[in-house]
């Protein structure tokens, strides 16, 4: 009987604790704690992929800004191995020589090359139609071709992402931002770096900044190798032309200079104007435009890119063909510009995580 009783009051004990249980509003309750952290993850996660999305063009003007400080670092650094001066000394002087390089290109060469490139587009369409004519006496199809087609048709190319540098006042806009936002993260790179560093838990934070100093070594080079590039195809494509008659030669060096900060990309693009141009001279002025490619491109990627880049960064030519591709139609021409250094920094936090995961497998493997 006392037994019977002592069951039927556990059983009600059981039942009311049942009864008790924390609901599914319970804070308390571990069970609820845990399922509500989960979801705040994901959920953040998916709120962090749609800001990126919504703010994928800010975010590509702070990357190109910190490519525009490690150019300015590295000037920084060069200039520390003859100057021994202060650090702040020495980025006002790369900062003023860069001013003053602008200053005279704008005074000097502006009039000639804005004369240049007023006449360029027409040189070009008379080339493109020819060409076209061409085609067609040869029987591959009657082309219909004018300015506004071959414009759109490079708009839907390269993405509307980055439509806000579409414009001349929106480029000028988004460069003035980028260079005065480098020379900021220039002036104290180490405060940046700490403060990104101060959020990331206290284990993560030697790895962080080893993996970010190889970053910042890859990308001077990297941008090293590219400034040195586009010196010397400019200066040696203007010089060339000069030499040889063919017409808007200032300009054509500008953009085979600016251009050269694309690889494999803005080689075939300067190609293909240079040739175009040169052609319009005449048969020998287009010979000579195909030897000047030939001569320049060869200079540039056989000397230059072994000497100062390749041998840091080492990409391959399809990967960065690839990447340029696929960013330049996802993010347009911000994206293509900045194809480069965004797969190299990739590259390199690969290799940093690659050497980490070797190190904790080793006292596994070691007897």
């Amino acid at each position: 009987m006392v037994e019977r009783v002592e069951r039927k009051e556990r059983a009600q004990a059981r039942a009311k604790a049942t009864a008790n249980a924390p609901g599914p509003t319970e804070i308390r309750s571990h069970l609820v704690r845990t399922e509500l952290l989960k979801a705040s993850v994901w959920l953040g996660l998916a709120l962090l992929i749609a800001a990126c999305v919504v703010l994928i063009q800010p975010i590509l003007l702070i990357f190109a800004a910190i490519v525009m400080a490690s150019m300015l670092d590295g000037g920084t650094r060069l200039l520390g191995r003859i100057l021994p001066i202060a650090r702040g000394w020495r980025l006002a002087i790369v900062c003023l020589s860069l001013l003053a390089f602008l200053a005279w290109t704008a005074m000097f060469a502006g009039s000639q090359i804005a004369s240049q490139a007023a006449t360029l587009q027409q040189v070009i369409m008379v080339q493109v139609e020819r060409i076209a004519a061409w085609a067609a006496d040869h029987g591959m199809g009657n082309f219909q071709i004018d300015t506004k087609t071959i414009a759109d048709n490079i708009a839907g190319t390269v993405g509307r992402v980055t439509a806000a540098v579409g414009t001349v006042l929106g480029a000028m806009t988004s460069l003035v931002m980028i260079v005065v936002l480098g020379i900021f993260i220039a002036i104290e790179p180490r405060l940046y770096e700490r403060g990104v560093a101060w959020m990331l838990p206290m284990k993560h934070r030697e790895n962080f900044y080893i993996t970010t100093a190889r970053m910042g070594f890859t990308l001077r080079r990297l941008m090293a190798g590219r400034l040195l590039g586009m010196l010397v195809e400019g200066i040696g494509t203007w010089l060339a032309c000069l030499a040889v008659g063919i017409p808007m030669a200032a300009l054509m060096g500008l953009l085979t200079g600016l251009l050269a900060f694309i690889p494999n990309i803005g080689a075939i693009v300067s190609g293909v104007l240079l040739v175009l141009v040169g052609f319009s001279a005449g048969t020998d002025a287009g010979l000579w435009a195909i030897v000047i490619y030939l001569v320049v491109q060869t200079v540039d990627g056989y000397l230059i890119v072994p000497m100062v880049a390749k041998k840091t960064v080492d990409l391959a030519p399809a990967l960065v063909l690839g990447a340029q591709i696929l960013l330049g139609a996802l993010l347009g021409i911000m994206g293509l510009f900045l194809a480069d250094p965004i797969v190299a920094m990739i590259k390199v936090a690969l290799e940093r995580e690659a050497e980490r995961n070797a190190g904790a497998a080793d006292p596994i493997r070691s007897p």
